[in-house]
């Protein structure tokens, strides 16, 4: 059984390209129930409230509708195996103001809401005196860093369609308290996506620590910040309340689990952004795709082989498969691991992007399977050629 509070499944990595607008998010998404009669395994909607490790029994919060009325009630579910895939979210650091006024992008809903709240924006700009939209940015990770290109697509498109005297000036700050920006991947891929955000027009500070976001803009340790719109894309935390599932937990709230992904209770297992899981240096592995995707691959084979859970198999080891960035819709620059070219070998510019887009349908093969991912491929190259790249919803 396969349980979530969201029907539909959008891979992560895209939601920077559904808050801009240049991605559909019921376009991209896949149906729960449409893959689990597929694939032959149950599919519940709802939200893990409680969870009794000793007694196997995990609970499920009541569901509302609109009005405000219970719809399902608690519901509690016995299980015999259970993994936590649960992931993560943004982390706030205690910045005053940050929870009030800035945009998460945590999940599907929250892409939608600032789609939403980005196209009034634009609507609103193209008719006011100033015609300049500010746009800050926190965090110059991989979310923020290609968030910021792709809002710089979705202001070319929606400028076309404009009148010339209706057109407007469209102003990214990106604030990244490291020294530079995509910490984590190499220094080549890094200096490669900054002269390229620079080049259009994005305003990049480093060293920058937020000390408070307000209605009009960010107040940090270089000075003021004005924006219209703030999106907060630092940091990366799991939700408080796992601390309250009787399981171990890391200074990140993450569920602390041994080199075979098993946490403190007997029989469940943590994978994913939601798991603090030791690398082969000891430091916990980074929370990123790819290492949810090899653990998954880990489990599936652990937990198949017996009711042991995997101890016949050896500990995961996490392997590095490179970094590719998306810098807008023909660049792309990144590092990939291994191959014939050498132990590391860099691309840029048309190839990484294609490399990139790899990535994404690779993922649909295999939740899809490479004739039905192949399908929708054509399906939504032919949707984009006649409907545009911009989606006002």
């Amino acid at each position: 059984m396969l349980i979530d509070k969201t029907p539909l499944h959008v891979w992560k990595p895209s939601l920077h390209e559904i808050a801009a607008g240049t991605l559909d998010a019921h376009q991209e998404g896949l149906s729960y129930p449409m893959l689990a009669r597929r694939n032959h395994f149950q599919f519940s909607l709802g939200e893990m409230s409680g969870l009794d490790p000793e007694n196997k029994r995990l609970t499920l919060a009541e569901m509302h509708d609109e009005d405000g009325r219970v719809i399902v009630p608690e519901r509690v579910i016995r299980f015999n195996q259970l993994v936590l895939a649960t992931g993560s979210g943004a982390n706030l650091f205690g910045t005053p103001g940050a929870a009030a006024h800035a945009h998460m992008l945590e999940g599907t809903d929250n892409a939608r809401a600032f789609q939403k709240r980005l196209t009034t924006a634009f609507m609103a700009t193209a008719f006011s005196e100033a015609r300049i939209l500010r746009i800050a940015i926190v965090g110059a990770g991989a979310t923020g860093v290609e968030l910021a290109a792709e809002l710089l697509e979705a202001h070319e498109a929606f400028g076309e369609a404009l009148a010339p005297d209706q057109r407007f000036r469209l102003d990214i700050t990106l604030v990244e308290m490291a020294p530079r920006i995509l910490g984590g991947v190499p220094d080549r891929v890094a200096g490669q996506a900054l002269d390229v955000l620079q080049q259009k027009g994005v305003r990049v500070l480093t060293e920058t620590r937020v000390e408070r976001v307000g209605p009009e803009g960010l107040a940090t340790t270089g000075g003021e910040v004005p924006a219209d719109l703030t999106v907060w894309a630092a940091g990366v935390k799991a939700a408080e309340r796992n601390t309250t599932y009787g399981l171990e937990t890391g200074k990140l709230d993450q569920f602390v689990t041994d080199d075979h992904l098993r946490t403190s209770a007997t029989s469940v297992w943590a994978m994913g952004d939601c798991a603090q899981t030791p690398g082969a240096d000891g430091r916990p592995l980074p929370a990123r795709a790819q290492v949810a995707a090899q653990q998954a691959d880990y489990l599936a084979d652990a937990l198949l082989a017996g009711s042991d859970g995997g101890a016949r198999t050896g500990p995961f080891v996490y392997r590095d498969r490179g970094s590719l960035v998306a810098l807008g819709d023909d660049t792309a620059t990144g590092s990939l691991m291994g191959g014939l070219l050498g132990k590391r070998f860099f691309i840029e510019g048309v190839m990484a992007r294609w490399a990139y887009m790899s990535l994404h349908l690779d993922h649909h093969r295999r939740v899809l399977g490479p004739f039905r991912t192949a399908a929708l491929a054509l399906a939504r190259l032919m949707h984009d050629r006649i409907s545009g790249r911009l989606k006002l919803h």
